[in-house]
Order: structure tokens, then sequence, then C-alpha cells
């Protein structure tokens, strides 16, 4: 009975109303062409080296990668592997890149907190040494690791991609908060900050991090022109390999398998032809 009466009185309130949930809303990611799609796709490694770039100068200042180390960037299917150096410990460029990072370390003989060059054994730097000073420096809100951010988002790099394009001017009637951005692709509700139509909401949402590119913010080596959306498209892409950097291992096995598979079948079913062809069924 007490069941029934608690069902009851949920179903009188939704008949009479209450507060109604805000609907969060956003535009779809724009789709990019990736190599990287598909049973055999394959990432860029161009690309994924002005990818690391873009990071490095750009996204590293607040973001931190803390599942990534130097020597990911030379294994077999990284930005800078070189099939000379099978040991990306001993890949001179990955060492070059780890070189000119200063990463935090102990002083062996005074025990004091130190800096020195990195090595391909050491980790990404990260730009704050905990989330408080993170969180402080960036309006209380802590930039969020970026290391498996092409997995842990819907719509994977598409969305990262969109994301950094979706820093637009505001709609008129939108009121931004202070210390706050709009953003067409960031998930939200802005029903409270409109001041037009209420079938009329812009989709979007409020987002802490101001728009981190803009036109030539990074020079490409390969002559690529640095627009934004090349910025964007080549961060995505090297996002995704570092969520996933044996992508192209894990294709390549999954091919053999089926390959195998395949065969092993074509063989049972001969077999099964030539011991049982004589045998009612």
């Amino acid at each position: 009975m007490l069941r029934k009466g608690l069902t009851l009185a949920a179903l009188g309130l939704a008949l009479i109303g209450g507060p109604a949930l805000a609907a969060t809303t956003s535009l779809e990611p724009m789709s990019a062409d990736w190599s990287f799609t598909g049973p055999l796709g394959k990432f860029d490694q161009a690309q994924l080296q002005r990818g690391y770039k873009v990071y490095r100068e750009v996204c590293s200042a607040c973001h931190s990668m803390d599942l990534m180390y130097f020597r990911n960037l030379g294994q077999k299917g990284g930005p800078f592997y070189d099939p000379k150096y099978p040991n990306p410990n001993n890949n001179p460029y990955v060492k070059s890149l780890a070189k000119d990072i200063q990463v935090p370390d102990i002083d062996s003989e005074t025990g004091d907190a130190i800096k020195r060059p990195a090595t391909p054994a050491d980790k990404f730097a990260a730009p704050f040494p905990n989330k408080a000073a993170a969180a402080a420096s960036n309006g209380g809100a802590a930039p969020p690791d970026l290391s498996v951010m092409a997995k842990a988002r819907e719509g994977g790099p598409n969305y990262i991609y969109s994301l950094m394009q979706g820093f637009v001017p505001p709609p008129k009637g939108l009121t931004v908060p202070a210390g706050k951005y709009y953003n067409a692709y960031y998930p939200g509700d802005l029903s409270s900050s409109w001041s037009g139509p209420a079938d009329k909401v812009p989709p979007g949402g409020f987002i802490s991090m101001p728009p981190p590119l803009a036109p030539n913010k990074v020079t490409f080596d390969d002559g690529t022109k640095s627009t934004v959306q090349n910025q964007a498209r080549d961060v995505a892409a090297f996002l995704a390999w570092a969520a996933e950097p044996k992508m192209e291992e894990r294709k390549q096995f999954g091919l053999g398998a089926m390959l195998y598979l395949l065969i092993f079948s074509v063989l049972l079913w001969f077999s099964y032809r030539r011991i049982w062809r004589n045998v009612a069924h």
C-alpha cells in the first residue's frame, strides 16, 4: 500500500507540474576526414607532429597529460617514430624534444627540489603542481587532463576539433558571465542567461577556457598553413593518438585474426565435406 501511495503521489506531481529539468544543448560536432578511421586507418605522422606542436606550444600551458611519456612520441605509430630506433628511448629527436622541457626532481645530495632537463623516460611536464593550483590559476576551474580526452568525450576527435573552433561571438540577447566564454559546441543550458524568445535559446554553453587558437599562433615546420581549422584538426588527431597509441597494432592484429578465422573456417568446411560425405544425415 505504501509503495502504491508513493507511486500515485509521484504521478500526481507529474500531472500538476513540477520544476522542469533544463535541457542541455549544443551543436552537433563537425566531422573531419580522419586518416585513422576505419579498419585499415592509420595515423598521419606529419599531422601528429603538427598536433604535438600545437599541444606543446598552446595547450600544455594549462592542460596536463599525466599518462604520456616522452618516449611514447618515438614508439611505433607515434609522431616521431623512426624504424632505425626501435627503442624510442634512443631516438635522438625524442631526446631533443624532451631536453627542451624542465621537469621537477630531487637533488640526491641535498634533498632540495630542483628542475632538470627531461629525458625520454619522463612524463610530460604538468603545468601546475596540483589541482588546487590549477584551479586557482584558471578562475576556479581546473583544466582537465588531456591524456584520454579523445575517448572521454562523446564525438571523440570530432568534438575536440569542433570545440576548438566553437568560440564565436555570443548571439544578441545572451549575457555571458564574467570569466566565461560562449562556445556553440560546448554542452550547456543557456536559458537563464537568454533574454530572447524562450523557443530560440541558442545551442552551446559557457566554458572557462578562453579561445586557445588563433591564426599563425603556431608555425608548422612542414609549411602547412597555420589556420585555426588546421591547428584544431591537428591537435585533435594528436589527442586521438594519445588516447590510443596502440591503435594501429590493434587493427593489424584484428585483421590478421580475421584472416586466420576465415582460412580456418574454409579448411573446416572442406574437412567436414570429406569426412562426412558418405554418412546419411
